[in-house]
C-alpha cells in the first residue's frame, strides 16, 4: 500500500472525515459558486441542513449539461491567476468541460495516482511505460506524476507510434504499462506480427482504463503481454484517473473507491433516487477535497454497483465493473443493450479473437443490430480460410456457417435480441491507436 494509514481507515473514523469535509464543501461552494447558490436555493437547500455525509441525497445533482452551460470557468471558487493547471474533457459534443487544479489540488492527484499504482502492483525503482496521450486530456500527465510520487521512473510514450513503443518497451524492459485495454490489445497484435513474444519484453503489470472492458479481454492481454491488468478509473470532472483502482491480488472483485476524497452514490437512472449496495445504476461523485472546481454529485453517466468487503485488505468502498455509460446503452427493439453483454459472450469461443464492433442502422421503422468480430489465426490456419475471406454468395464455409448460427442464437439467449453476425478475419476491425475503442457505430441518423 502507499498510504495504508488511510486506506486501512476504520470505516467509523472514515465517515467522519467524509462529514467533516462535506460541510466545508457545501459552506464553500455556497458562498463561492453562483451556480450552487442558485441550485440549492432553487431545491430549498441551506447549507446549514448539511450535518453530516448522510445528508448528501439532500443535495441537487450536478450534470456535464450544466458544466458547459458555466463554460469555462463558471465552476471555480478562486481568482483564476490562482490555478496551477487546466485540462479539458475529451468531449465529442459542444464545447469542453473544463477542469482546473490548484497546486494541492494536483498534489491530491498524484497521491491518489500513487495508491493506485502501489495497489495494481507497481513498485518504487520499477519503470511504468506510459501510453495514455499527454495533453489537455488527463490521462497522461496524472500517471505521470503520480508515477513519480511513487518514486518510479516514467517513459512518456503517449499514444500512438505503435512500432516505437514496441522498440521502447523492448529495450527499456519497462515493468508497467498504462494505457488503454483496446491499445493494450494492439500491442500485443503488433509483437506478434512482428515475432516477437512476451518474453521478448519484460511487463509484468498493466494498468487499463478509460473504456469498459471485460474478463475476456483481461485474460486476452495477459496471456499476449505477460501481465497481471487491472482497472483504474477515473473522469476529468472528478479529478482523472485515480479516483478508484482494482488490486492486482483481488482481481474480479471490484476497484477501491479512494473516499476520503471521492465520496461515491449509486442512484436509479430514471428518478435520481439512492439505491442500495449491490445494485446497479449511476454512479455519482462528490469532490470531498477539490480546491479549484469542486462538484457535488456529479453525474458520471456510467453504470456500475457499489460493495463493501469487510475481509478484504483496504476499508475502502469498491465499484463493480462498468457495465456501460446510461447515455451509451442502445435501445433497441425496446430491449436495453450494453456492447459488454455481447463482448461477454464472446469469451467461450477460441475461435474468436477480442475484437469487435456493433454497427446499428435502421432497416423501415425497425432497428437492427450487425454484430461484426474477428476470428483468431490459429482458427484461420487451420480452416484454411484465406486472410480476407469474406462470407457471401461467392465464398462459403462449413464452420464458418456453423460458427455464425451458433454465434447468432448464444447472442439471443443472452441478450434477448437476434442480431446479424458477420465474421471478420484477423486484424481487419480498426484497432486503437492509443484513445479509446469505438465499439459502437450507430448509422441511425446518417
Amino acid at each position: 500500500m502507499y498510504n495504508p494509514t488511510i486506506e486501512t481507515l476504520p470505516i467509523k473514523e472514515l465517515r467522519k472525515l467524509q462529514s467533516e469535509r462535506l460541510v466545508n464543501l457545501v459552506n464553500k461552494v455556497y458562498e463561492k459558486v453562483p451556480f450552487y447558490k442558485n441550485s440549492l436555493d432553487r431545491h430549498g437547500v441551506s447549507p446549514k441542513d448539511i450535518q453530516s455525509i448522510n445528508d448528501i441525497h439532500k443535495l441537487p445533482f450536478t450534470k456535464k449539461t450544466d458544466l458547459r452551460d458555466q463554460y469555462p470557468f463558471g465552476f471555480l471558487t478562486l481568482p483564476e491567476k490562482d490555478l496551477a493547471r487546466i485540462h479539458c474533457s475529451s468531449g465529442t459534443t459542444g464545447k469542453p468541460t473544463v477542469v482546473a487544479y490548484t497546486k494541492n489540488d494536483l498534489d491530491v492527484f498524484s497521491e491518489v495516482v500513487a495508491r493506485s499504482l502501489a495497489a495494481a502492483g507497481a513498485q518504487p525503482g520499477m519503470k511504468m511505460h506510459n501510453s495514455y496521450g499527454y495533453g489537455l486530456f488527463t490521462g497522461g500527465i496524472g500517471l505521470h506524476y503520480g508515477a513519480e510520487k511513487l518514486g518510479m521512473g516514467v517513459i512518456p510514450v503517449s499514444g500512438g507510434m505503435t512500432d516505437r513503443q514496441i522498440n521502447l518497451l523492448k529495450d527499456f524492459q519497462s515493468e508497467v504499462i498504462c494505457c488503454t485495454p483496446s491499445y493494450a490489445q494492439t500491442i500485443a497484435y503488433e509483437l506478434e506480427k512482428r515475432g516477437m513474444t512476451k518474453e521478448d519484453i519484460n511487463l509484468k503489470y498493466a494498468v487499463l482504463g478509460a473504456e469498459p472492458w471485460t474478463d475476456s479481454i483481461r485474460q486476452d492481454i495477459e496471456n499476449s503481454l505477460g501481465v497481471k491488468a487491472t482497472n483504474i478509473y477515473g473522469l476529468s470532472e472528478v479529478m482523472g484517473p485515480g479516483v478508484s483502482q482494482e488490486a492486482y491480488d483481488e482481481q474480479g472483485t471490484g476497484s477501491y473507491i479512494w473516499e476520503d476524497h471521492f465520496y461515491p452514490e449509486i442512484v436509479d437512472k430514471h428518478t435520481g433516487e439512492p439505491l442500495p449496495y449491490g445494485e446497479e445504476g449511476v454512479l455519482v461523485f462528490t469532490t470531498l477535497t477539490k480546491e479549484a472546481m469542486p462538484f457535488l454529485r456529479y453525474w458520471t453517466n456510467d453504470i456500475c454497483s457499489l460493495s463493501y468487503e469487510e475481509s478484504k485488505s483496504r476499508t475502502h468502498i469498491k465499484m463493480g465493473q462498468i457495465k456501460g455509460r446510461a447515455d451509451d446503452m442502445l435501445i433497441i427493439r425496446g430491449v436495453n443493450l450494453f456492447h459488454t453483454q455481447v463482448e461477454d459472450v464472446f469469451k467461450d469461443y477460441e475461435e474468436l479473437a477480442p475484437n469487435y464492433q456493433l454497427v446499428v442502422t435502421k432497416e423501415g421503422l425497425m432497428d437492427c443490430v450487425e454484430v461484426r468480430v474477428e476470428t483468431c489465426e490459429a482458427f484461420q490456419k487451420e480452416c484454411r480460410l484465406p486472410s480476407d475471406y469474406e462470407l457471401n454468395e461467392s465464398f462459403s464455409h462449413e464452420k464458418l456457417t456453423f460458427l455464425t448460427k451458433k454465434l447468432q442464437k448464444n447472442i439471443k439467449d443472452s441478450v434477448g435480441l437476434s442480431m446479424k453476425l458477420s465474421l471478420k478475419p484477423y486484424g481487419k476491425i480498426p484497432k486503437s491507436e492509443g484513445g479509446k475503442m469505438q465499439r459502437i457505430i450507430d448509422l441511425r441518423n446518417t
